[in-house]
């Protein structure tokens, strides 16, 4: 277990909290609509990615992985980022993050589990109460820029309505449909613009249309040598 402090954003009141994370879960191929899901899952098969075991899937990869610093170091250039809402649970109450699913691509040609244990997971330091997002949820939008070549693009974008509603997420995931204290979920992702890719920066953010409102973050990529 360890903390991390944020900032809880109640449609303008601003209060720090520190949260004691205890696990993390990665929730794959969680999209809604089957196509775009079965998109996805062929755009890893071309690189070698088998198709998952079940639709969704819950992958476990150690908390101390979460980061919210503005740089993170991986070994060798086959790495990318992945934006996704986050859900953490505090004292019964769920809040609502973004984060990237950063992902070393050639180990997860092997083993997605450890693929999902190679890189740290950078989150933004905001986060929304889930009671206040819930009624207007599938009008959020998850969004992401690589910067390549020195050239920020648009990577990935869509709005919520693409995922598996929470409750849903939830209940086939834990046990009595409960989600636990000090647990923080990432929520699946969207298809990139392009093909998957690395990139020198990867920024990403998740904005509240309704509640005009933005959880923005972003990292740098240092990729250190593989000897051998």
């Amino acid at each position: 277990m360890f903390d991390l402090t944020f900032t809880v954003d109640a449609q303008g009141t601003t209060t720090p909290l520190t949260l004691a994370i205890d696990q993390m879960v990665i929730a794959g191929w969680t999209g809604r609509d089957p196509v775009a899901r079965d998109k996805h899952i062929a755009e890893l098969q071309e690189m070698g990615i088998a198709p998952p075991a079940s639709t969704p899937i819950y992958y476990r990869a150690s908390a101390r992985r979460l980061t919210q610093e503005d740089g993170i170091e991986c070994t060798g250039g086959d790495s990318s980022g992945e934006v996704e809402f986050v859900l953490i649970g505090w004292q019964g109450r769920i809040f609502v993050g973004c984060g990237s699913d950063h992902t070393d691509r050639k180990v997860e040609a092997y083993n997605v589990t450890v693929s999902k244990q190679m890189c740290d997971k950078p989150v933004a330091s905001t986060l929304w109460e889930l009671e206040d997002v819930i009624g207007h949820w599938d009008k959020m939008i998850l969004r992401s820029y690589a910067t390549i070549n020195g050239e920020r693009v648009l990577y990935q974008e869509g709005t919520l309505d693409a995922m598996l509603p929470v409750d849903d997420l939830i209940a086939r995931g834990f046990a009595g449909g409960k989600f636990p204290d000090g647990c923080a979920m990432f929520g699946g992702t969207f298809a990139a613009k392009g093909g998957i890719r690395p990139a020198e920066r990867f920024d990403f953010e998740l904005e509240d249309p309704v509640l005009k409102r933005t959880i923005k973050h972003g990292y740098d990529v240092t990729t250190l040598p593989v000897r051998g």
